[in-house]
């Protein structure tokens, strides 16, 4: 599996950042460590497939709110972008994800449910 480096990352969230919109990390947050989750998942057998890393990495963003701005389309950048280097395309639609991101960073969905919701939009 293709993982993703706090270089790609930071250089992905730059990348979708509207004009006005404050760049750079928050203050009080570590994207290492959000991404530290990531690696522990996989240390700890965690992640079964691509899905599963992809769903780690929208959540770790989602949840870690790394950034001053944009930390939820970073996730689902994220996501996406793991599922492409592992050679998984899924044609989205805006509001879906934009509604399974939001539930994602409120705590209301799961990794595991976040991966299955995934695995269900491949055709």
């Amino acid at each position: 599996m293709q993982l993703l480096s706090p270089e790609l990352v930071e250089a992905i969230h730059d990348a979708i950042l509207n004009p006005g919109e404050i760049a750079g990390r928050a203050r009080d947050k570590s994207l290492e460590a959000a991404l530290a989750r990531v690696d522990n998942r996989l240390a700890y057998g965690m992640v079964a497939d691509a899905f599963d890393l992809a769903a780690a990495y929208a959540m770790a963003i989602a949840r870690g709110h790394c950034f001053n701005d944009g930390n939820k389309r970073t996730a689902h950048q994220l996501m996406d972008t793991c599922l492409t280097l592992n050679g998984i395309e899924i044609a989205w639609s805006a509001e879906e994800v934009g509604q399974i991101i939001i539930r994602c960073a409120q705590g209301l969905m799961a990794d595991g449910d976040l991966a299955g919701w995934l695995r269900g939009r491949v055709g």
